[in-house]
Formats: structure tokens, C-alpha cells, sequence
């Protein structure tokens, strides 16, 4: 029904442009203050008529734009650590450009499903100790990146050029849970990670013609707006807000990785 809706309007129309500027806008205040946000835009290109391997190329040129708004602001409040990112963004930039290959031939049903298993497995971690999301730990962020460190990064940025969505949510807890850092700076690293990998990651979408830039750019138009709004929300409203978000995105996304929305909706 949808999809015979979308299907009546010229893919430039007015309607379908407004549509995906709004959505973008979505993505990026949900992507910046948590993660998964990228299956709003993913999911309604799809519904326009691109095969899902575009789809997940297109995606890239929103996340980009979104998330140097995002660092911006993120930089002017103070919150955001560049240099650790950078020494955590080389393996992630790496592992990246892997996943970003592995995309181009590889279907993914299945490396969603372990995918859905992790997520729930971290909801548990949340709930577990949840002072350690919100207050972090500083000696943490004092040491030296570890190569177990490093090597979690890689494989986070594996899956970041594979398929990005949710990619957000494995950030942080690496960032809180491993790296020490409190909710907020973790979520300023997080959003400036992404930004330092996903150029690579759609260059390997580009040069294998996995883009569509009309669309592309116009979502990328709400991702900058909903990027840059979410980074002044997600320093004023603090960790345990940004950590009860991650809650809901967590459960609604899972709830997706394994059908659940289909079967009630069906």
C-alpha cells in the first residue's frame, strides 16, 4: 500500500522531496543522540524503488553530513576529545573499508540476526551497572589505547562499513564500557568516529556505482539539521536521558532484526 502511495508521485516532486528531507531530519536527531537512526532513511529508499545495496550506499552521504554538523557543535561545547578519536577512529577507518567490501557481495540476514543477539546482550550490560554510563571512569581515559582496544574498534568499523545501522550503539558501548568515558563525551566521540570513517566507506559504494546522490543529498539536508540539533540536546540534557534513549532504540531496532513488527502489523 505504501509503496504504490509513494509510487504515484515523480521521485523529484515536491512531496517526495519534503518527505526526505523530514526523514533525514529523523535520522539525524536519533543517530546523534543514540544510533540505528539510519534504518528510517534506509528503509524509505527502499520504499522508493532502490535495490537495498544502493540504499545502503546512499545512506552514507546523509551520515556524513550529519555527523561534521554534529562534531561542530560538539567541539564549540567543549565535550568532544579529538585526539583519542582519532587514535580510535584509525582501526575503525580500517575495518571500515573491509566491511564496506564485504557489503558490495555479501547478504546480510544473518550477520543481522547475531547482530539483534549482541544488542540484547547489551541491554543487560545498561541495566546491569548503569552508573558506569553515566559517570564513567576516568582512570580509563587516562591510559594508552590497548591493542584489544584498537582491535574492538576494527571490528566495530567492520560492521560500520558493512551495514552502518546501529553502528552508533556498538560505538558507545565501546566508548563507556572499554574506553571509560561518561555517556556524553562518548556519544560526542561517537558521532566524530563515524564522521572520520564513512568517507572511506563511501568511496567503496561509489566506485562500485551503489549511490544514488539525487536523493542522497536531498535527505542529507534534515541529517545536517537533526545532527546539529541532537548535538546541543544531547549535552543539555545529559547521560541518563541519552541512556534511557539508547534503551528504546536498542528494543525498537531489535524488535525489527527479528520480525517482530511485521508479525504484530501483519
Amino acid at each position: 500500500m505504501i509503496v504504490e502511495f509513494l509510487s504515484s508521485y515523480d521521485i523529484f516532486s515536491w512531496q517526495i522531496i519534503a518527505l526526505l528531507i523530514f526523514s533525514g531530519f529523523l535520522v539525524g536527531i536519533i543517530n546523534t543522540i543514540a544510533g540505528s537512526g539510519t534504518i528510517i532513511s534506509y528503509s524509505f529508499f527502499i520504499l522508493l524503488g532502490l535495490p537495498p545495496g544502493i540504499s545502503n550506499g546512499t545512506t552514507r552521504l546523509g551520515v556524513i553530513l550529519q555527523t561534521l554538523a554534529a562534531s561542530l557543535n560538539f567541539k564549540k561545547q567543549n565535550v568532544l576529545d579529538i585526539k583519542k578519536g582519532i587514535i580510535l577512529g584509525i582501526p575503525t577507518v580500517i575495518g571500515s573499508i573491509v566491511g564496506a567490501q564485504i557489503a558490495i557481495s555479501l547478504n546480510k540476514n544473518i550477520f543481522e540476526l547475531i547482530v539483534g543477539f549482541v544488542m540484547i546482550l547489551m541491554l543487560f550490560f545498561i541495566f546491569y551497572n548503569p552508573d558506569q554510563w553515566i559517570k564513567g571512569r576516568l582512570d580509563k581515559v587516562k591510559r594508552k589505547p590497548t591493542y584489544i582496544q584498537l582491535l574492538i574498534f576494527f571490528v566495530i568499523g567492520v560492521y560500520g562499513g558493512f551495514i552502518h545501522i546501529g553502528v552508533g550503539i556498538f560505538l558507545l558501548a565501546a566508548l563507556v564500557l572499554n574506553a571509560g568515558y561518561d555517556l556524553v563525551k562518548a556519544n560526542a566521540l561517537k558521532v566524530f568516529i563515524v564522521l572520520l570513517y564513512s568517507p572511506f566507506a563511501l568511496a567503496i559504494f561509489m566506485y562500485n556505482n551503489q549511490v544514488e546522490y539525487g536523493m542522497g543529498l536531498i535527505s542529507a539536508i534534515g541529517n545536517v539539521f537533526g545532527g546539529y540539533i541532537a548535538s546541543q540536546f544531547a549535552v543539555t540534557w545529559g547521560a541518563n536521558i541519552i541512556r534511557w534513549m539508547l534503551v528504546i532504540i536498542i528494543v525498537l531496532y531489535t524488535s525489527h532484526l527479528f520480525g517482530l513488527f511485521e508479525l504484530l502489523f501483519s
